[in-house]
């Protein structure tokens, strides 16, 4: 049976597997006999917290629906060095075949909640939320956003379509207006979307308070900036952190009072969680 994910996920996982494999994974399919059954292991080689157990059994799955994988830890899940994460049996055509996909997905999954759940501990005790941006591997994006809710982080738009983000550009390509852009998308996106609009200075800020926006967004920002930015919005609106966001600075930016910290290191900077396959003939 698939694991129950978005179909979205499961096409992307179908396109990885095509992507590696192609016409045919030529060295497994003269060595391995079809007969032959396998069973294995995944082991970690590093501490961390584990994202995409689903995604990995599904690389198997869409080659053979006999493969049975087992988990000893959930999504989420912080795990030492050489702990076995989950088990599996199947053909040995589909394990073999299905291997690099489901330790690439896993593997950056895996670290991209890693590094997510660090930010969130960084903060902890603040009111601020750690959110991601759309840094994302291209065609990986639903992916890297999911483990970034499994690190316990919170994710920012998908895309471009479900959300409105009003940058420096879109206000020059209206001639400099904040109020101007803001009015624009309220006649022009019938949907009503959500609206948020990047200010990079503290006059910006007083402009695009009396707009009644969703979120305002401090792009680049001091941490004296953002702590005024902080007491002029009196939360009227949320205020969202970005620009220079780093493990080392996060904590002082939370501590400023900022509701929302966005860091596109989250998935831009991936360093995947070091996790092994050991397979053995049954």
């Amino acid at each position: 049976m698939l694991p129950t994910l978005p179909s979205e996920l499961t096409s992307l996982v179908r396109r990885a597997l095509d992507e590696d494999i192609g016409d045919g994974d030529v060295t497994t399919l003269c060595t391995v006999p079809p007969d032959l059954w396998l069973d294995g292991k995944f082991i970690t080689k590093q501490s961390g917290v584990i994202a995409g157990l689903d995604v990995a059994r599904l690389s198997f799955i869409l080659l053979d629906d006999r493969v049975q994988m087992k988990y000893a830890v959930a999504d989420g899940d912080t795990v030492e060095a050489k702990q076995t994460i989950a088990t599996l049996e199947g053909s040995g055509r589909a394990l073999l075949s299905g291997e690099r996909t489901a330790l690439n997905l896993l593997q950056r999954m895996s670290g991209i909640a890693t590094l997510t759940r660090r930010y969130v501990e960084a903060v902890r005790g603040t009111r601020a939320v750690i959110l991601d941006t759309r840094k994302t591997a291209p065609g990986l994006r639903l992916l890297d956003k999911l483990a970034v809710r499994l690190g316990g982080g919170q994710n920012h738009r998908v895309g471009l379509f479900d959300m409105v983000l009003i940058k420096n550009n879109h206000i020059a390509a209206v001639g400099g207006s904040i109020p101007e852009a803001v009015k624009r998308v309220r006649d022009g996106d019938p949907r009503g979307l959500s609206i948020e609009v990047e200010v990079r200075d503290l006059d910006e800020l007083r402009q695009t308070l009396p707009l009644n926006v969703d979120r305002i967004l401090l792009d680049n920002m001091s941490l004296d900036q953002m702590r005024q930015a902080v007491e002029i919005a009196a939360r009227r609106v949320p205020l969202e952190a970005s620009g220079n966001v780093t493990l080392e600075t996060v904590a002082d930016i939370a501590a400023t009072g900022v509701d929302f910290i966005s860091s596109g290191a989250l998935t831009h900077s991936v360093k995947a969680l070091d996790i092994s396959l050991w397979l053995n003939t049954k």
